[in-house]
């Protein structure tokens, strides 16, 4: 793979491409437009699957605009050979060879084809199940992880900065000013009120019904983490145990290797509720859940008592600032959230998302920076 010039200019290269992207009918907002850059100054233009990737996880949210997106990608990135003169060619190859395996279906007939034969590999595995995966494909689970950016939502500080249009004297500001000027106050100093990022509270269910989905949902929380912000993890199974500390390692072998070494009760047993009210009353209620993003990542099965859980869920939610839940089954067809463990703490969720797969993993990265201020 050919290495990208040194002098390529990131921000026209996102702004061209996000501009090719609305002609051809996508909707793109600024905050893509932004995480997309965010991608592109990680894992950098050498690589095409990973330009190709960064912007599919930013700049796609509907299954249906997957193709749109290959083909814009494929005429911008290829054929616009007088503005970026990079070289993609697995990229181009993969979506060449896709299209073309469209093109031979319609003409031997195979209108009923399903869509997702139509899929390349890479597709498939954006899509499919945590489950499911093989070794070979959770590893490229891992890489495609790597490049989300896990920002909370901010809000307002009690502190104030500096700001040219401001809606609060700055007298100090003002005065210091002035005795630079023989006295005269020329210019009035403002300020305006501080944000600062929420804190984000990640609880991990790692009891036995959650095996397959926790050893994926971890290399998140070890994204967010790894990131900017207040981040904190907790492991939910028999018992509560804290691991943001085994998680800051940048390398994610080493991190997950080091919370899996202190979770006694990994792959055990579950009393959901029984832990989640340890959080609240041990940690939550001095402060770490007081105006956080809280989010619990389980499948809602629990052996322990449902009034439990409900009464923990309803203090999380009172202290929280928003309480998402991400549960792997919901993506099932037909799913109820019967189970009396998920049925306790609905009630008391902001919002109910899936988490079985690396779109829906996306679909949370941004359910986490869109909380209101």
């Amino acid at each position: 793979m050919a290495t990208a010039t040194p002098d390529i200019d990131t921000d026209r290269l996102v702004a061209g491409f996000v501009h090719t992207l609305r002609r051809g009918g996508l909707e793109i907002t600024i905050s893509q437009s932004a995480l997309f850059r965010e991608a592109l100054e990680i894992v950098g233009l050498a690589n095409g699957l990973d330009v190709y990737w960064s912007g599919r996880s930013t700049l796609v949210t509907k299954q249906e605009h997957v193709a749109m997106y290959d083909a814009m990608f494929l005429a911008f990135f290829h054929h616009n050979t007088s503005g970026f003169r990079l070289r993609f060619d697995d990229v181009v190859q993969m979506l060449s060879d896709s299209f073309d395996g469209e093109t031979d279906a319609d003409e031997h007939g195979n209108d009923d084809e399903e869509p997702a034969l139509q899929f390349s590999r890479s597709e498939r595995l954006h899509d499919k199940d945590f489950g499911d995966f093989e070794d070979a494909e959770l590893a490229e689970a891992e890489r495609v992880m790597a490049t989300l950016r896990v920002r909370p939502a901010r809000r307002r500080s009690h502190r104030r900065r500096r700001a040219r249009r401001g809606n609060i004297p700055d007298l100090r500001r003002t005065i210091r000013t002035a005795m630079r000027r023989a006295g005269e106050p020329i210019e009035l100093a403002t300020t305006k009120p501080g944000e600062k990022t929420r804190r984000l509270v990640l609880l991990l269910d790692i009891s036995g019904s959650m095996e397959r989905y926790a050893r994926v949902l971890i290399r998140f929380a070890h994204t967010a983490v790894s990131g900017r912000g207040s981040v904190e993890v907790f492991a939910l199974g028999t018992r509560l145990t804290r691991i943001t500390r085994q998680l800051a390692s940048r390398d994610p072998e080493v991190a997950v290797a080091a919370a899996a070494g202190v979770v006694e009760d990994w792959s055990g047993g579950t009393r959901l509720g029984d832990s989640i009210d340890t959080f609240v009353r041990e940690w939550g209620i001095r402060g770490m859940a007081r105006g956080a993003i809280v989010v619990v990542l389980s499948d809602g099965w629990d052996r322990g008592n449902p009034e439990t859980m409900s009464a923990s869920m309803e203090r999380l939610h009172r202290l929280a600032h928003k309480v998402i839940w991400v549960n792997p089954l919901k993506a099932g067809p037909g799913y109820e959230p019967t189970a009396q463990g998920m049925a306790a703490a609905l009630p008391h969720v902001d919002e109910f998302l899936e988490g079985h797969c690396l779109r829906s993993v996306t679909a949370l990265a941004e359910a986490i920076a869109a909380a209101d201020t």
